[in-house]
């Protein structure tokens, strides 16, 4: 059902799918996201002045609750597509609706994610860290798990700016508490301004009190009397069965996908922290490093996915495909000189781990080993960033289940792998990178032949006929 674009001439930059559009949608998620990562970046900066071990216990308990938020969190995420394939379609009315089916997703899922907070003790005794790492590893998961259900609100708020492209409330928005979060950091971990000095808890709780701040800034905006008229942010606040349903259906697996894909990865940083503090400390700083630089990415891919349901919705897959490989150039440029940055300038990244009595002459097994890390970082940065857009490409199409059952094998294979290299063959932590960079090749291959098969291009989240015909049974995945 491929529809005619632009003529062929138009530019790299003007056409349908192209960089302008690409960008327009992209840019303010790059910096929605980056804005994030910056905060947890500066928060282990700060964490670092108060000791190696509390870095590296917020490095692995942060991971850990993002794990635990993981299934909720792709579902809640996923309502964006729903409102992108919805705007593509000329279908306002539904927008609301999809967007509160989200929030009640993160309503109904808030008791168990509380119910984790007396079974961080044992999970990080297992872990075996060192006594002082886990009791600081507890602490942290603890704080944060009060703003679980914020952060899973807030995800599901947003989709009402970002599936109809309105990006830059987004960014604003993201901007504005990730600010708050640093003051809050820098107040509450060392003890400035009135707060007490909490240090690893306090930067917990500057966590907590940003996401729900931010949470009700985005219920505030969604409930706009402009929104309510035209999109039904208010009358569709009630929980809508065959809806719901629907976003189950198809939210269900992307939400299993990104449980699954950090749950090896966490499994993985679990079991380097059992080769050693210097290992531990120099795999925290490479990974935080490494998030701080691909995150520009993850804006992309999810920029792409915005634009592949948009465009799906007006029937137009072509410009979903060309929007996808614009967003993979962009990708693949950026992430070509962040990786020779790496190999040649590290320590334009490590110099803010290395400083006062944290100099590398005092650190010098760790800061050596952070860097040879960077160079196994810089030999998976190009196909990261093929794997990130064209997973969130087909995901913002509908192709849930493929991406939840190469999830599935490959997660498994990578704890497993893991979990044999350090405790049965005595693999250091280079056996274990090169695990992981192998792992995520495999991976990025994978996906790029899946968007090439195309099967893709014919599937849809929304229902083929009107939403007042639909009578609560799922629609096949093709339309």
């Amino acid at each position: 059902m491929q529809h005619a674009d632009l003529p062929t001439s138009a530019s790299w930059w003007s056409r349908p799918g192209g960089g302008r559009e690409v960008l327009n949608v992209s840019a303010p998620l790059v910096v929605s996201a980056l804005s994030w990562t910056v905060m947890t970046f500066v928060d282990r900066v700060l964490l670092k002045g108060v000791s190696g071990e509390a870095m590296a216990a917020a490095f692995s308990a942060s991971t850990l609750w993002f794990t635990a938020l993981c299934l909720p969190l792709g579902i809640c995420m996923y309502a964006s597509t729903f409102v992108s394939q919805y705007f593509g379609a000329g279908q306002p009315e539904r927008i609301g609706p999809s967007v509160w089916q989200g929030a009640w997703l993160a309503v109904l899922a808030c008791p168990l994610l509380l119910m984790t907070i007396p079974l961080a003790e044992p999970a990080f005794a297992a872990a075996a860290h060192g006594d002082e790492t886990m009791r600081l590893e507890v602490i942290y998961f603890q704080v944060l798990m009060w703003g679980a259900p914020a952060m899973l609100l807030a995800q599901a708020f947003s989709s009402f700016y970002s599936g109809r492209g309105r990006t830059r409330v987004v960014m604003l928005v993201d901007a504005v508490f990730a600010a708050v979060n640093l003051l809050l950091d820098y107040a509450w971990i060392y003890g400035h301004w009135g707060f007490p000095e909490m240090g690893i808890a306090g930067a917990g709780w500057a966590t907590v009190v940003s996401l729900w701040l931010k949470a009700a800034t985005y219920l505030v905006l969604l409930m706009l009397p402009e929104n309510r008229a035209r999109f039904a942010t208010l009358s569709g606040m009630r929980l809508d069965g065959p809806l719901f349903k629907r976003m189950l259906y198809f939210g269900g697996p992307s939400g299993y996908q990104l449980a699954l894909d950090v749950t090896g990865f966490t499994i993985f940083i679990m079991l380097v922290g059992r080769l050693g503090p210097v290992e531990a400390e120099a795999t925290s700083m490479a990974f935080s490093i490494s998030t701080l630089a691909f995150m520009p990415i993850w804006g992309l891919a999810m920029g792409a996915g915005i634009l592949v349901g948009q465009h799906l919705g007006e029937d137009r897959d072509g410009v979903a495909a060309r929007a996808t490989w614009t967003s993979l150039h962009v990708a693949l440029a950026y992430m070509s000189v962040i990786s020779v940055t790496y190999l040649l300038a590290p320590d334009v990244f490590l110099t803010w781990f290395f400083r006062g009595e944290n100099s590398p002459e005092n650190s010098p097994e760790v800061y050596a080993m952070a860097v040879t890390l960077l160079r196994f970082v810089a030999a998976y940065n190009l196909l990261d960033a093929t794997l990130m857009v064209f997973v969130s490409a087909i995901k913002g199409a509908g192709d849930t289940q493929f991406v939840l059952w190469v999830s599935l094998v490959m997660a498994t294979l990578l704890a497993a792998a893991s979990w044999l290299a350090v405790t049965q063959l005595g693999v250091g932590v280079y056996g274990c990178w090169a695990l992981i960079t192998g792992w995520i090749w495999i991976l990025g291959v994978i996906f790029l032949l899946r968007f090439l098969q195309g099967k893709w291009r014919q599937m849809r989240v929304i229902e083929k006929s009107p939403p007042d015909l639909v009578d609560g049974e799922l629609e096949p995945s093709v339309a």
